[in-house]
Formats: C-alpha cells, sequence, structure tokens
C-alpha cells in the first residue's frame, strides 16, 4: 500500500513540477524526506534524480510538439551542466542527513527571496556585452517570442545548477527557471520548456552516476512507482502551461517553496 500511494504522488509532482518547469524535485524531495524518515541522502537524491529524469523526458516531448524550447540554447546550457551534476552526485554520498535538512531548508527560502525580491534586469543592461545572444521563437500557436541574452552569465548559472541540482534532489528547474526569467530576460513560458530539456539532460547524467555507484532495490522499486504516475502528470502539467499567465508560474512557485522549506526546517534528522 505504501508503494502504491507513490503513483497518485507521482502524477501530481509531474503535473505541478512540468506546469512551472521545475521537475518536480523540489515537491517531491521533501515528500520523501517525511515519506522515508530514516532514508538515506543519497538513496532519497537517486530515487528524486529517477523521478525527474522521466518527468523531464515526458514533458520535454510536450514542449518540442509546442515549439516552446529553444532548440540551442537548450543543448548549450545542457553540456555545461554535466560536469557539475557529476561532481554533485558524488558528493551525495558524504553528507549527513541533519546537515542535510538544514542545508535545503535554509537553500529554498532563499529561491523564494530571490524570487519575489530580485529585479528583473533590463535587456538593455545586456546589450553592452560581447556575449549577448538573440533568439527568435515561434511556437505552434502563432506566438512569437523575442528575446536577448548574456551567454556567458547563462553558461555559468548552468554550471551551478548543474551541481547544486542532484546534491538536493530537486532536478535544477526551481533554480534554472528563476535565473534565466529574472537575469537571462527569457519569457516565462520559453523559461519553463527549456529548462525542462536541459532538466532532462542533467537527470540523465545523475541517474548514471548513481547507478555506476551501484543503487539497490529500494530506490528502483520506489522510483518506478512514482515514474508510473509522473509520466502522465508530465503531458497535462504542458497542457495547463498553455492556459497559465508566465506570472502566475513566479507566485505558485514561491508559494509552494516556501510552504516546503517551513516544513523541512522543522523536520529532526
Amino acid at each position: 500500500m505504501k508503494l502504491l500511494l507513490l503513483i497518485p504522488v507521482g502524477f501530481i509532482v509531474g503535473t505541478i513540477g512540468t506546469l512551472i518547469g521545475a521537475g518536480g524535485g523540489f515537491l517531491l524531495m521533501p515528500f520523501m524526506m517525511l515519506y522515508f524518515s530514516n532514508g538515506s541522502p543519497k538513496d532519497l537524491t537517486a530515487i528524486s534524480m529517477i523521478a525527474i529524469f522521466f518527468n523531464s523526458l515526458s514533458g520535454t516531448y510536450a514542449y518540442m510538439k509546442m515549439k516552446r524550447v529553444e532548440i540551442k540554447t537548450a543543448i548549450t546550457f545542457s553540456l555545461i551542466t554535466i560536469p557539475g551534476s557529476i561532481i554533485g552526485t558524488i558528493i551525495t554520498s558524504f553528507i549527513d542527513r541533519e546537515r542535510y535538512n538544514l542545508a535545503f531548508g535554509i537553500f529554498l527560502i532563499l529561491i523564494v527571496i530571490f524570487l519575489l525580491f530580485f529585479k528583473k534586469i533590463g535587456e538593455g543592461d545586456n546589450k553592452n556585452s560581447s556575449f549577448i545572444k538573440t533568439c527568435r521563437v515561434k511556437d505552434s500557436s502563432g506566438t512569437e517570442y523575442n528575446f536577448s541574452y548574456n551567454l556567458l552569465t547563462g553558461l555559468i548559472l548552468s554550471f551551478i545548477v548543474g551541481f547544486l541540482s542532484p546534491v538536493f534532489g530537486i532536478g535544477g528547474g526551481v533554480l534554472h527557471v528563476p535565473f534565466m526569467i529574472k537575469l537571462l530576460c527569457f519569457p516565462p513560458h520559453i523559461a519553463t520548456a527549456t529548462s525542462h530539456f536541459v532538466l532532462m539532460v542533467m537527470s540523465f547524467v545523475s541517474v548514471l552516476t548513481h547507478i555506476f555507484s551501484k543503487v539497490d532495490r529500494f530506490v528502483l522499486l520506489n522510483s518506478l512507482m512514482i515514474v508510473i504516475g509522473i509520466i502522465p502528470g508530465a503531458q497535462l502539467g504542458a497542457r495547463l502551461s498553455k492556459k497559465v499567465h508566465g506570472n502566475f508560474l513566479l507566485y505558485f512557485l514561491s508559494i509552494a517553496l516556501f510552504i516546503v522549506a517551513v516544513r523541512i526546517l522543522f523536520l529532526k534528522g
């Protein structure tokens, strides 16, 4: 029965995670920290990253059909996350649970502060740089998005996201999407879709690293149950994104993260 509960949990995580482009790890990881109170950070992050990979794979497929992924940017950012993802995955083996809970809670609070109070930079602030990349995306509904961003800043942020993602088991979208919107001036809907592609590659690398370091039956069985629900949930989330205003994505993400952060900070090791 405990295993079967993970299927609807996966569906909810897949729907919300894909809707806001965060992969769902920011919801799944805190749930597992409560559900598997004796689980090690290494096992819990392994389950989360496996689930996130299948969620981002399903979500990316849906977003590609909508033509909302900025392909060249997605590939470039994906490549730079790989070394960070490998290093971050290895580090999880050396983190104890009590310190992990504290670090994770503080980390989420900082993201909420960034989302709510950090002013989005203007595109004009970027244009003085020689690293500017201009993009044009026309989605399947005919809506056209024109924007530019600082490539060097994007690469640095992507490496950081690649490192932190497997350490906290959150996938990275919860970091990447705010960074892309606030610092790189991406339109919210393009940021969520492009971030999902990056997340797919990044989580795949993390999963492979976990496999090479050996995962047990506990990890595989629980991952399977979550994945059964997460794949259809991701499809629903991508469809719902068509009807959601960009600013709502940021506010929803902020509220969810704050609630989760407070709960995690009151967990006992």
